[in-house]
């Protein structure tokens, strides 16, 4: 009984190992994350029960107070509200005391009650679930000696730190501290790679941010989401259903009128469009202004890149001084700049009618293409041809 019932190899336990962390990060990414926090899938009654009975097994987490959280962090993002923001209580802490800022959030009444509607509330949820979560540890720890003998308390030990770790630590901390970033949303997520395979897609932070209530978490064709590859996998054995995918604008060859279709599409492309503002037209612009400049006044131009493309929100006073004193001096800059923050205005002005945002985003596309800056024109032009498709799954 010293190896457990299996008698394994050693990397027979390693691999068993890597097994049960990967059933436990697909239980999270899955089932807590997006299908109970943000609902951007359903699942089968059984699969679901699944991964609640694992996760009570191998966190003792309690799907309503890690919803409640999930949802807190949203909605009180890089705020002194945020659970566990780094922006606001430092990368380190966050890194390290992850877990210890989601128990003390998740020990909050008011924000249970107010951020968990909508998950289990079952008999199982009352009387074992949320009642005993630790039980669930103890089980997990007599199962894995039971079978793996004195190397399953290793391998207990890894399934105990690995979301606390992983998931509490590296996505909440360094998610919102380092990494690229696809979208300048309001928020510090980014992006981290290489992590796919230990937290199962997470680490498209800066992606999940951007869409929210979508369930695939990679964009670009060289980004991995694992545990997309799981939901396809349970939707094609019927164990799935997924309700939303991040939005794919569509381009009709020749189209140049902008009608109520391109607004639709452009308002609901609206991140996607910024970012392509961004690569290009500012930075191609911001190139071809570093190309000319000479001197120190060359390194102040490419300082400025960033801030160029920087969500307002974010930027310290600093900052804009910064970016503002580069733009006195760069007239090419200062007008994609500020066509920039006039067609971001456009999806802003949520209390106007359609016609007006119409009016106004024909008027933008005119001017833009009168200024005779080339990366605009042509960015303008390409937006005429914006229009509305059914989001593919």
């Amino acid at each position: 009984m010293f190896y457990g019932l299996l008698d394994l190899s050693f990397w027979g336990y390693v691999l068993a190992a890597l097994f049960m962390t990967q059933i436990t990060i697909a239980s999270v990414t899955i089932y807590l994350h997006r299908h109970q926090a943000h609902r951007a899938l359903d699942l089968h009654p059984a699969v679901s029960h699944f991964f609640r009975f694992w996760l009570w097994l191998a966190t003792g987490m309690v799907t309503r107070e890690w919803v409640a959280v999930h949802r807190k962090h949203h909605a009180r993002c890089e705020t002194s509200e945020d659970p566990h923001s780094p922006q606001v209580v430092g990368l380190n802490k966050v890194l390290w005391e992850g877990t210890e800022l989601y128990k003390a959030e998740a020990a909050k009444a008011d924000t249970v009650d107010r951020y968990s509607h909508g998950t289990p509330n079952d008999w199982m949820e009352r009387r074992v679930y949320g009642a005993y979560p630790n039980r669930g540890i103890l089980l997990m720890f007599l199962i894995d000696l039971l079978l793996f003998g004195l190397p399953g308390i290793t391998i207990w030990a890894v399934q105990m730190a690995w979301i606390p770790f992983f998931a509490a630590g590296v996505i909440n901390g360094i998610g919102h501290y380092w990494g690229y970033r696809n979208y300048e949303t309001p928020d510090a997520s980014t992006n981290i790679v290489p992590w796919g395979l230990f937290i199962g897609g997470e680490e498209l932070h800066n992606n999940h941010h951007a869409y929210a209530s979508s369930a695939k978490f990679s964009i670009k064709q060289w980004e991995f989401d694992l545990g997309w590859l799981y939901i396809r996998a349970l939707a094609a054995l019927g164990l799935a259903r997924v309700k939303k995918v991040p939005p794919k604008a569509v381009l009709v060859p020749g189209k140049v009128k902008v009608d109520l279709d391109t607004l639709s599409a452009i308002i609901t492309n609206r991140l996607q469009v910024m970012s392509q503002y961004a690569s290009n037209v500012v930075q191609r612009v911001h190139r071809e202004e570093v190309q000319k400049a000479r001197g120190a006044y060359r390194h102040v131009l490419k300082r400025a890149r960033a801030s160029l493309v920087r969500e307002d929100s974010r930027m310290t006073d600093e900052a804009r001084r910064r970016l503002q004193s580069v733009l006195n001096d760069s007239q090419a800059l200062q007008t994609v700049y500020e066509f920039k923050q006039q067609l971001q205005a456009i999806w802003n002005q949520r209390s106007a009618s359609q016609e007006k945002l119409l009016q106004a985003l024909q008027e933008w596309c005119r001017k833009a293409e009168a200024t005779g800056i080339r990366s605009l024109v042509e960015f303008a032009q390409t937006l005429r041809s914006y229009s509305l498709q059914p989001q593919p799954v």
